[in-house]
This record gives structure tokens, sequence and C-alpha cells, in this order.
């Protein structure tokens, strides 16, 4: 299947929103683990992997990828989600309507899952640049679990990148594209369990990146009419360390043009790495340059992009990979990942059972942030109620919609509780002041308690609140977080 949008108009990426997780695990904590039975791994023991919290996964990663590609679009109004993963946390959930409840999207939204293979993010986003109306959000996301001692726990990482496509000032437009679609199977996992597994790197170097991403790259650059050594960018995530390199050798796109695996900083991310990958190019890519984006896996997509005079803005607010928290506790990372077991006492043992009438009907009180604001004072609370909190009020069934998700806050009171159980102690939460004076009472993460004070700047992030182990359900609420500059 090969595309040409050139008589596209000015339909492109009008904005793009990157989320990596602040833990960023140290790759030689992990190969020092393994050393005993596999020392080998030291060889990829360099810089660092993304590691998500034990409250974040595909959907609270996505939603966070989805906030900045929002903020950077201004008023862009959003009519179509697609969100690609091969790491989704429901089967039969729709899991791209939790997070558009969490953008505050509205029902009108049309909303789907893309899965099945590392391609689910870049062919999600060729449909919606190849479609011909609407605005639509794509975000990819992935939190894989490998086995422990393989390659692929030092190789992957955690995060997520949305782009929003639509008509109107893009910073890059398609010029082409083309996909080839193959049963390779270079690797696989069965559904319900983690850590994949590999065929042997050679040959599938050998026999699928040499021989099938040519194919899908040469009909791209054909349909775009562009030469392989025109090429400025030139984007394919590598599992299989400098396969990308080797490949652009053999297509004739130039060595300076290979774009940065990220893989010391953070790792490949999955299903969203190529979305994640074209972010970090287009904060430094000057207009007219052309991007050839490549994603492997059951076949192949390429893309043939080229940026606007407009790709400036992409540079500004790019400051997602800077900074982290470097995390050496190999064994914290085990039991946030669920592969490990400990004994955390009769405290974690309780039913978590959610009632789902009731999570029905709070909806836009939890997933969206929502609390009142009154028509007759202006006083903000939440959650809303018929009657406004504010005693020299206390007006009946005034109140509108107010969302705190995105509304400056502070720190207000607050307390480390080490009794209570938490999957990473101690359990932080106090009252935070919002700037329009609604006070909430809020978990803390992110942070560590010498991290709060008493004024300390705030932002609010969608997390996994409990999980519900004996049923396989999993609830999200908002918690807050200390604001960092770049850097931090």
């Amino acid at each position: 299947m090969i595309e040409d949008s050139r008589a596209g108009g000015q339909r492109g990426i009008l904005a793009v929103g990157v989320y990596v997780p602040r833990l960023r695990l140290d790759r030689q904590a992990v190969a020092a683990g393994h050393r005993w039975m596999a020392p080998g791994l030291k060889a990829l023991a360099k810089g660092e992997r993304a590691m998500a919290n034990w409250d974040e996964d595909a959907v609270t990663m996505a939603v966070e990828a989805g906030r900045a590609a929002i903020r950077r679009a201004g008023d862009a109004r959003v009519d179509s989600l697609s969100l690609a993963s091969t790491t989704l946390p429901f089967a039969d959930r729709l899991n791209s309507a939790i997070v558009g409840a969490a953008l505050g999207l509205g029902s009108g939204l049309a909303a789907a899952d893309k899965c099945g293979s590392l391609r689910a993010g870049s062919s999600a986003l060729m449909a919606a640049l190849r479609a011909n109306t609407g605005c639509e959000l794509v975000i990819a996301a992935d939190r894989r679990i490998p086995t422990p001692a393989s390659t692929a726990e030092l190789n992957v990482g955690d995060g997520a990148a949305a782009m929003l496509v639509g008509e109107g000032a893009p910073l890059a437009v398609l010029r082409g594209m083309a996909s080839v679609t193959a049963d390779f199977v270079d690797h696989f996992r069965e559904a319900g369990r983690d850590g994949d597994y590999g065929w042997e790197e050679r040959w599938v170097r050998d026999e699928g990146f040499a021989k099938i991403v040519p194919e899908a790259v040469k009909q791209a650059l054909a349909t775009a009419g562009v030469e392989a050594v025109e090429v400025d960018h030139f984007v394919m995530p590598e599992l299989l360390r400098r396969v990308a390199g080797t490949t652009a050798k053999k297509l004739g796109v130039r060595t300076e043009a290979v774009a940065d695996s990220l893989f010391e900083q953070c790792g490949d991310t999955g299903a969203a790495h190529p979305l994640l990958m074209l972010a970090h190019v287009l904060a430094q890519a000057q207009p007219g340059q052309r991007i050839l984006l490549v994603q492997f896996g059951s076949g192949c997509d390429a893309l043939v992009l080229e940026t606007t005079e407009l790709v400036a803005a992409a540079a500004q607010d790019a400051d997602w990979l800077a900074g982290g928290q470097a995390e050496s506790n190999y064994l914290k990372y085990l039991s946030f990942t669920g592969q490990i077991g400990l004994e955390w006492g009769m405290r974690a043992e309780m039913d978590n059972k959610t009632a789902l009438s009731a999570a029905w009907r709070a909806t836009d009180m939890v997933a969206g942030f929502e609390g009142g604001r009154c028509g007759n004072c202006g006083t903000v609370q939440f959650p809303a109620g018929r009657i406004c909190v504010n005693p020299e009020c206390g007006a009946v069934d005034s109140q509108t919609p107010h969302r705190l998700a995105d509304e400056p806050a502070r720190v207000r009171s607050f307390t480390s509780d080490w009794l209570s159980y938490k999957p990473c102690p101690p359990f932080m939460f106090g009252h935070v002041e919002f700037d329009s004076r609604a006070r909430v009472l809020m978990e803390f993460v992110d942070c560590e308690p010498s991290d709060l004070a008493v004024g300390v700047p705030l932002e609010m992030v969608f997390r996994v609140k409990e999980f519900d182990r004996a049923r396989g359900f999993r609830r999200y609420f908002w918690k807050a977080r200390p604001q960092r500059k770049a850097g931090e």
C-alpha cells in the first residue's frame, strides 16, 4: 500500500507531546544483579533506561503525553483519539476512553485502541495523516516488562509520545508513505504474559531489517519524489544495536542523517519510540528538511515528512529528556513490575473491589478531576455539590463544572506515613490549594519527603490509585507532584 499526500494541503503534525517517567534505572545496577549468571550483559550497561513508577502504565503515560500535545496546540478541537500500545492494561475495555476522559475531550470523541505490533504507533500516525478531515490525537505508549537477565531488560524503556494531526499550521507535512506487512516473527509475546521471546539477532538483522525495510522505504521515497541522499534525518528505532546505521548505508542515506536512538537516555519505548524519536528530531530540525521515519515489526512502515517554517516551535518545551531521578535499586524495579513478591504485612491485605456503578456516576469527578464553581460567589469546591461550601453564600444548584487538572496549585499541608501500605513507602499526602482557592486532600508522588514544604508549587498527574488484584481491575485518579525546572 502506497500513499502520496502532496495534494493534501496543509494537513500535518500540528503539535507534539512526550512523556518520559522521572525515574531512570541505572543499567549498571541491573547488570550487577545478574553478574553471577549473565556477565555478558555488562556490554549493554551504559547509561539509563526510563522506568515507570509503581502507579504508571501505558494509560497514565499516554495521558501525560496527550496533555503536553494539547497544551502546545492551544485551542485545537480534537475530534478523534487513537491509543497505540503493545501493553494496554485492559484486554476488554476501551483504554483510549480512559485517556479521553482524563484529557477532558468529551463523550463525542471517536476513540480507538491500536495494538498488535511495535508498528502500532507508526501505523496510527500514518492513518491520521492519510485522513481527509478532522483533528486526531495519536498517542503511543508502552510499559513493557522484560524477563529478568534478558537483553531486553536493559534495552527497553517506558514512555509515551503524542502527535496532534489535522488542518492548520503544521510543524511537518507528509510527502509520501508506504507499508509492507509480513508475518516475520523476530519476537513474540503471548497474550497475558510478560516478557518477549526473541529469535537469533543475526537472522533478524539479515533476513528482516536488510530485506523488509528497504522495500517499504524505496516505495515511500519514490512516492515522495525524494532521493535517499536527500534525507536530512533518518529516524528508525533499533533494539538491535547499530542496525540503523547499517540500514541507512544500504539505503543510500547519509551517515550523519541517522537520528539518535536515545538508548543511553531512556531506552527503546516500544510502540511509542518512533513518535518519541520524531519529536526529538523535530525539536532540532530546520525548515524544509526531509525526515524519513521507519518502524520495523511484522513488516515495516515508512513515512517521508517535510518540516515547515513553523518547526522551530517544536523546540519549545523540548526538555522532556533532561533531568530525571537516577534509580540504582534493582529490587525496587522488580517490585514495581511485579516480578518479585515482598512481604508487606497485614496492612497490604485488603479488598479493593470497585463499585462500577459508582465509578460511572463519578466519571467527570474522578477521571476529569472536575469540581464545581458557584455561579453566585465564584467559590470552587471539590467535589461539586448542590450547595456551595462558602458559609457566606450557601447557594443551591448554582455550580458549573470546573476542571482542576491543569490549574496551578501549592502545598498547604503534608505528612509522610510509614505505617500505611504503599508499593513505594512512605505514603505522602496532604492538603493542596489551587489558584482558585479550592482545597483537596491529595497524594504526593515523584518526590521524597524532603521535597515537600508549605508553598511548594505542584502540578497534577493522572496515575493508578489502586489495583484490584483479585479481579484484574485498576482505578485511576489524579495525584500531585512538585514542579521541577528543566534538568532537575
